[in-house]
């Protein structure tokens, strides 16, 4: 039977009309010559659709190599399926889908321009050199920095410099497209907080408030503008939010009114301290740590579990003298009145605190660190004695619990202590005695968690291709907005109130 069967395809074979072996090589030429016109002329879909009909099989089937159809298609079979030159159409296989950002060319009068003037910013302070270095500043060297700090990795970072720092950062952000239609949100680098210090004394209103138009007036005449009127656009503040929400004309209110022009409503303002308004976000504050390496994280996290800490608790600050509410006079004489468990550094006259090494060695010495309210409710020190490993004592939920919620755990028993203001000012508390009721086993397990929170405070200077087991205060914050405008996305399509994201000011909220 096998032997007949086999003749009987012989048979067949042989019986191939001779017409049609003469025209196969005509034919595939025809073939390959469509293809190529194709591909000449819509490369990214007619090629993508001849492909797929002939079912391409797939990459992981030893029995059907993809190789096999390359060598009858050639060059034809190895599509260009992307829709820009770096943004994949099947999203199946992207790993950037729905993290895709859209970054505004703005006009150099609202970042470059502002950098070029770096003399001139501040009225008390040359920011030339704490711009340098992407933001970072001028890098720590010297031998007292080695010691206290580490090798590399610091610098001498302003804590109003993010505007920079994330503008640089989203420069390398892996998922940067040029087509805004795939964009998941809107980056504007409008240098928000480096514009605004230029004014913020002696300036009028309409100085201050200059800027502030000119850039809401170039967004709404942007097409991006109108895909959601502006709730997926997003900016940095690098100041306080108060500094840019002045609700009066008076020439004597604080700030800007940026963030009370119509436009700016809808927009989401990343800022180191949020107002009551519910489209600010706080952000942390910059360190001074700033690594290039995932390693130099995991030795400094090593270094302070292992740190032997001879205070109780610290404060470094200034008092508050011409403030009745402040309760920074309280804990200073506390502190100077027990020596032996608390060491104070005075701020100010002495700028002892704008050494970074003296207040970070300061905390790396202590268990507990202060951090009570002060000129605004939040301070940059939070931070740094999280970067220390020294448990944050608060005294206001405004000081961080109800702002950094993105950075930070919900359980905030889990790595602080919390004093209310009222039992200092009041003297039902004593610092002292409140932390000295803390368990060993509790302050260790205390001191772990903040640990841990060291790489989610932090702004890195990776490379952009850079792989990390962790993400920093950058990644973080990225994370947040892309969630924050797929659900105002999702509540437009589906018609909801968007109040709970947008304008609306809640009494409550700290």
């Amino acid at each position: 039977m096998e032997t007949e069967k086999s003749m009987a395809i012989g048979k067949f074979r042989y019986k191939i009309p001779f017409w049609f072996v003469l025209l196969s090589p005509f034919l595939l030429c025809l073939i390959s010559f469509e293809l190529y016109y194709s591909a000449l002329s819509n490369e990214n879909f007619s090629v993508t659709f001849l492909v797929h009909n002939l079912e391409l099989p797939n990459a992981v089937d030893d029995k059907k190599p993809i190789s096999l159809v390359r060598n009858f298609l050639g060059n034809q079979a190895t599509p260009k399926i992307i829709r820009n030159k770096n943004t994949e159409i099947n999203h199946h296989f992207d790993s950037c889908s729905g993290q895709y950002i859209y970054v505004h060319d703005l006009p150099s009068q609202f970042n470059e321009d502002l950098l070029k003037n770096c003399h001139n910013l501040e009225k008390w302070n040359d920011m030339c050199g704490y711009l340098s270095n992407n933001g970072f500043g001028t890098k720590l060297e010297d031998e007292n920095s080695k010691r206290v700090l580490m090798e590399n990795g610091w610098f001498l970072t302003n804590q109003y410099s993010s505007d920079v720092i994330f503008h640089e950062r989203m420069k390398k952000y892996k998922c940067l497209t040029n087509d805004s239609s795939m964009a998941s949100a809107i980056f504007v680098p409008f240098y928000a907080g480096l514009d605004i210090v230029q004014h913020l004394w002696g300036s009028n209103i309409s100085t201050r408030d200059s800027s502030a138009r000119k850039l809401v007036d170039w967004l709404s005449r942007k097409p991006e503008w109108k895909t959601m009127w502006g709730r997926d656009h997003f900016f940095i503040g690098g100041r306080v939010a108060w500094d840019f929400r002045r609700k009066t004309d008076d020439e004597s209110d604080w700030g800007s009114k940026l963030m009370f022009l119509p436009e700016s409503r809808n927009m989401t303002l990343l800022t180191m301290e949020a107002s009551l308004w519910n489209n600010d976000i706080a952000i942390p504050f910059p360190t001074h740590f700033h690594p290039s390496e995932e390693i130099q994280v995991f030795v400094w996290q090593e270094r302070m579990r292992k740190r032997e800490r001879k205070y109780l608790f610290s404060f470094a600050g200034a008092p508050r003298p011409k403030s009745e509410v402040s309760i920074r006079s309280e804990l200073i004489k506390e502190c100077e009145s027990s020596s032996e468990l608390c060491e104070f550094m005075p701020c100010g006259g002495t700028n002892r605190c704008d050494e970074p090494a003296n207040v970070i060695g300061l905390y790396q010495d202590s268990i507990f660190c202060l951090e009570p309210v002060g000129d605004s409710a939040t301070r940059r020190s939070t931070f740094d004695s999280i970067l220390a490993g020294c448990i944050p004592v608060f005294f206001h939920p405004g000081t961080a619990y109800s702002q950094y919620l993105w950075h930070l755990p919900k359980n905030y028993s889990k790595y602080s202590v919390y004093i209310p203001e009222t039992d200092i000012r009041k003297k039902r508390v004593k610092v002292s005695e409140r932390l000295l009721g803390i368990s060993k086993d509790e302050v260790m397990t205390m001191r772990e968690e903040v640990i841990k929170l060291i790489p989610s405070v932090i702004y890195g200077d990776w490379r952009s291709n850079m792989e990390r087991t962790f993400h920093d205060a950058f990644d973080i914050a990225v994370k947040g907005l892309l969630e924050r405008v797929e659900k105002v996305r999702k509540k437009m399509k589906e018609g909801k109130d968007l109040s709970e994201y947008y304008a609306e000011e809640y009494g409550w909220k700290f």
